[in-house]
C-alpha cells in the first residue's frame, strides 16, 4: 500500500493535516480519503448534514477511532503511531455538556484537571483563570445546577482548556441556545483563538460565518467545498436574486417576466427574480417602462445557506 505521506509532505505551518483519511463501517464509507490542511492559529468550521462524516473525522483526529486507511498529523504527531501524544495536545468540548451539577465551576474544572494528572497548584491556577476568561467569576461559588444554558456551555468549553491544549475541538458549542446566548458564547470563543487552533462543528451557518477563518463542507464522506465564507459565497453562487417591491404590477408584466427569467415569484406586491443571467438595471428599466411604480429594489447577497444547499442539495439540519 502506498504511504499516504509520500504524496503530500508534512508542513509545520499546519496544526492538522489529513492524508487520504478513510473510515469504513461494513459497506458504508463514512469518511472517504479526506485530505485537509488546517493552519496553526486558525478557527476552522466543519459543516455537513447529519451522517456526512463530521463526527467520524473528529473521532479519528482525537484517536477515539482508528482509520481504515490513511492517517493524520496533529501538531506533527501521527494519529496511528502516537495516539497518546496526540490526545495530550487536544482539548475537546463535546456536544453534550459533561458537568457535575452539584459542583461549582471551580470544582468542575479542578476535577478535570486532576483527571489529566496535572500538578495541584497548576490545576488551581488554571481553574481560576478559566472561570475569569469565560466570564463566570461572579458565579464561581454557585453550583452549576443554577446556571443558565449559555453559562453551562461556556463552562463546558473552559473544561476543554484545563490542560492548556494546542488544539481545541468544539462540537456544536451553542446547540440549543437562544440567539442572544449564542452570541455571548461566540464572544468568548473569539477570545480563545490566540496561540491556539480551533476546530468547530456547528449546525448554525451564521455561527460559521461569524467565527471561522475558513470553512470546510463535508458531504457523503468527502470534502466538497473549502475556503473562507466570502470565497464560498463568491465562487459557488452564480445565480443572482433581485427583490423588488412595487405597486400596480400587471398580469401582463408578470407573465413577460416569467417568460424571460428562470424563477419569478410574486407575494403581496413583492417580486423575487432568480436567474443566472439576471441584470439589475435591465429589470428596473423594464418595469419602469411598463409603468410599474417601484417602491424598493435590491440584490439579495448570497448566504452560506445558499452555498450549502447548492453544494449538497440538502438543508443543514437534514
Amino acid at each position: 500500500m502506498e504511504n499516504p505521506l509520500s504524496v503530500r509532505k508534512p508542513d509545520d505551518a499546519f496544526a492538522i493535516q489529513t492524508f487520504d483519511l478513510t473510515r469504513i463501517f461494513g459497506k458504508l464509507v463514512a469518511v472517504d480519503g479526506i485530505n485537509l490542511d488546517i493552519k496553526k492559529g486558525e478557527l476552522f468550521a466543519f459543516l455537513g448534514p447529519n451522517g456526512a462524516g463530521k463526527t467520524t473525522t473528529i473521532s479519528m483526529l482525537c484517536c477515539l477511532l482508528k482509520p481504515s486507511s490513511g492517517t493524520a498529523l496533529v501538531v506533527g504527531k501521527d494519529i496511528n503511531r502516537e495516539p497518546y501524544k496526540v490526545k495530550a495536545t487536544i482539548g475537546i468540548s463535546p456536544q453534550d455538556t459533561t458537568l457535575s451539577d452539584h459542583l461549582t465551576p471551580i470544582e468542575n474544572l479542578e476535577l478535570i484537571g486532576n483527571l489529566h494528572q496535572l500538578p495541584p497548584k497548576i490545576v488551581k491556577e488554571r481553574a481560576r483563570e478559566l472561570v475569569e476568561t469565560m466570564g463566570l467569576e461572579d458565579r464561581a461559588k454557585d453550583q452549576v445546577r443554577k446556571f443558565s444554558g449559555g453559562m453551562k456551555r461556556r463552562l463546558n468549553i473552559a473544561m476543554a482548556l484545563i490542560n492548556d491544549p494546542q488544539i481545541i475541538i468544539l462540537d456544536e458549542p451553542t446547540l440549543g441556545l437562544d440567539p442572544q446566548s449564542r452570541r455571548i458564547v461566540w464572544k468568548y470563543i473569539s477570545r480563545l483563538k490566540k496561540n491556539r487552533t480551533i476546530l468547530l462543528t456547528t449546525h448554525y451557518l451564521e455561527e460559521a460565518d461569524f467565527l471561522a477563518d475558513r470553512i470546510g463542507i463535508i458531504d457523503e464522506g468527502k470534502i466538497v467545498a473549502l475556503g473562507t465564507a466570502l470565497e464560498l459565497k463568491t465562487d459557488m453562487i452564480d445565480t443572482h436574486t433581485i427583490i423588488i417591491k412595487a405597486w400596480n404590477l400587471t398580469q401582463k408584466t408578470i407573465m413577460e417576466m416569467k417568460e424571460k427569467y428562470e424563477d419569478v415569484q410574486i407575494t403581496d406586491g413583492t417580486m423575487t427574480i432568480t436567474d443566472k443571467r439576471v441584470d439589475f438595471k435591465d429589470i428596473v428599466d423594464y418595469l419602469h417602462n411598463a409603468g410599474t411604480i417601484i417602491r424598493s429594489a435590491y440584490i439579495k447577497e448570497p448566504t452560506l445557506d445558499d452555498v450549502f444547499i447548492r453544494i449538497t442539495g440538502k438543508e443543514l439540519r437534514e
